[in-house]
């Protein structure tokens, strides 16, 4: 039996894995219940990042900003 890793498990998820590791990855999780645990861990996990909305405060907003606008006038002169 093959041990995936989380990253494995990750690129499944995302459909960014190889052909040949998804259909290694698809045989496995028909036999291996811990490797499907933790598949629907990472897909809670994945689902609850994709809901996550989270904006800096207007105050670190405003920083930036003003840094931006300092280091361009000094490159200016």
């Amino acid at each position: 039996m093959t041990n995936f890793t989380p990253e494995d498990l990750l690129l499944y998820l995302y459909n960014e894995a190889s052909a040949e590791q998804h259909k290694a990855i698809e045989e496995a999780l028909l036999k291996d219940w811990t490797l499907r645990e933790k598949l629907n861990v990472l897909k809670t996990s994945m689902q609850r990042l994709d809901k996550s909305v989270v904006t800096p405060r207007t105050e670190v907003i405003l920083n930036v900003l003003n840094y931006a606008r300092e280091h361009s006038t000094q490159e200016v002169q």
